[in-house]
């Protein structure tokens, strides 16, 4: 008789998108797998910006935001149970309403659900509880941290301080070192923040933040836990996991 599951995701297949140029998503995804959830990539295809400003970071992710459901088109063909955004920047764009758009966009498409970065960031916060004043660290160009701003504002936080890394390219971001990040986790703290929120789903943030809330004594988001996280949960899946945070350890 056959199988009436895939017989390694017999659980859940998940279709990732992320952009061609990613390197993180993939082993990041891949980390946090729990037995029986296989993950399938449908890579968005994505020139690698050179000489990155405020006016060709812009340009760059509207080249990306235009090839998004021909990657959902490509993931859907192995008929995944549920599709998770491993692109966060197009989905702050427009703050709540521009997030719900892009979402609503995607399932259309794809006849499942999707989780994407943006909305995976606020359960998470909202899943810790008591926090309203946040931080944010982005590999991103002061352009798309206003977005960013913009959503969390949206969503009822105040971001008290957020740091742009500037990163010159889209492969570039992940070579930001885990002593980079580490100093500005450091120079974003404060007593003024309950919260600190990374995203960019290229720079390499998952175990560093999960270390992290251990020497700040709060939660530190690493956009790719909150991702993936969201998408076990949603897709009814409740294991605990430990080395990537609370949010995987507790709720």
């Amino acid at each position: 008789m056959p199988a009436t599951r895939d017989v390694l995701g017999w659980r859940r297949l998940f279709g990732v998108m992320a952009p061609s140029t990613n390197t993180v998503v993939q082993p990041d995804f891949d980390a946090m797998r729990p037995a029986g959830v296989t993950n399938h990539m449908g890579r968005i295809l994505t020139p690698d910006a050179g000489a990155v400003s405020n006016e060709s970071f812009q340009a760059g992710i509207a080249v990306i935001g235009g090839n998004v459901l021909d990657a959902v088109r490509s993931v859907m063909t192995c008929h995944p149970d549920h599709l998770a955004m491993g692109m966060s920047a197009i989905t702050f764009f427009g703050g709540r309403a521009g997030a719900d758009a892009f979402a609503r966009q995607v399932r259309e498409e794809a006849g499942v659900d999707v989780t994407i970065g943006s909305h995976a960031c606020d359960a998470a916060l909202r899943a810790h509880g008591g926090v309203r004043r946040i931080a944010v660290l982005s590999p991103y160009w002061p352009v798309m941290n206003a977005a960013v701003c913009g959503y969390f504002g949206d969503m009822g936080y105040t971001v008290v301080r957020d740091i742009a890394l500037r990163c010159p390219s889209w492969t570039g971001i992940a070579r930001v070192t885990p002593a980079e990040c580490r100093a500005a986790i450091l120079a974003l703290d404060g007593d003024d923040v309950d919260a600190i929120v990374q995203v960019g789903t290229n720079l390499s943030m998952l175990r560093l933040a999960a270390a992290a809330e251990h020497f700040l004594g709060k939660p530190v988001i690493a956009i790719n836990a909150a991702t993936y996280w969201h998408a076990l949960r949603t897709a009814g899946i409740t294991d605990r996991m430990e080395g990537f945070g609370g949010l995987l350890e507790r709720h």
